[in-house]
């Protein structure tokens, strides 16, 4: 060995890192939900019309609960079971994922909150120019031990026009940006897309994203001659849902941005 060489230095054993999140916690208090919220994931949802998958981005969240004995739980194993899934999350992979959170993260309930666009092509009424609407559709499922909970919520916008206003008006009626936000449990699948069409027909008139001077005017006059309250909204919604018997749970509400008060009117069913 000469003068310039040097021995290498033992590298010391390496200590293994500490898991806080495993560490006891005295203050015997359980947490409901800990987790991981706004993370955005590919999605497919199942289209009714086409029988194919609509490709879309969520905002995910990602639950459980937590025995009083630990300090934390172990964020990064959300993400992971999120991406063992593959690149793109599928609607029936949900109860998977749930019993993967049990089972990962020693819990007894997991919970999944999904929302994201849910886009149409829809035509107008009269010229039949399509154009694409985008809807907000939000998934809320639960794992509680081997019992599966699944809240499906849709929101849609519809035109109303104020019956008050056309009945004491000389020259028209005000009317109203409504938005309606549909939630449902029910025994069997609800299509996106059902739950879309009974809210538009609720409305005074359905509302579009591409209409002509024909279309304008057929939009306007219906709205006219359908004049609805916000309380009317609700109830068409509801009397709607009733005849869906594989609906088992319920709530409809309704918030019209009013355009002549300075305040929005509000509406609310439930059933179940």
């Amino acid at each position: 060995m000469n003068a310039t060489e040097t021995r290498p230095v033992p590298s010391a054993p390496s200590k293994p890192l500490s898991d806080q999140q495993s560490e006891p916690d005295h203050r015997q208090l359980r947490i409901d939900k800990v987790g991981v919220r706004g993370l955005r994931f590919p999605v497919q949802v199942r289209d009714k019309n086409a029988q194919t998958l609509q490709s879309t981005v969520a905002t995910i969240g990602l639950f459980v609960d937590l025995p009083q004995e630990f300090k934390g739980t172990h964020m990064s194993r959300f993400v992971e079971v999120l991406n063992a899934h593959g690149g793109v999350i599928h609607v029936e992979n949900i109860p998977d994922m749930l019993r993967a959170m049990q089972s990962r993260l020693h819990a007894s309930n997991a919970h999944l909150e999904m929302e994201f666009p849910f886009f149409l092509c829809k035509k107008a009424p009269v010229s039949g120019k399509a154009g694409v609407m985008d809807y907000t559709v939000r998934f809320d499922a639960t794992m509680s031990g081997g019992d599966l909970d699944f809240l499906l919520t849709v929101k849609a916008n519809v035109t109303t026009l104020c019956p008050c206003s056309k009945a004491i008006a000389k020259y028209g009626a005000h009317n109203q940006r409504g938005e309606v936000t549909v939630q449902v449990r029910s025994e069997s699948i609800i299509w996106i897309e059902d739950l879309i069409a009974l809210i538009e027909s609720s409305g005074s008139s359905e509302m579009y994203s591409l209409l002509k001077r024909e279309d304008e005017k057929a939009v306007t006059e219906r709205a006219y001659e359908n004049p609805v309250f916000v309380e009317d909204l609700v109830r068409n919604v509801a009397l709607k849902l009733n005849t869906q018997r594989e609906i088992t749970w319920y709530r409809v509400e309704a918030e019209n941005q009013e355009s002549i008060h300075n305040h929005n009117a509000y509406a609310c069913i439930e059933k179940g």
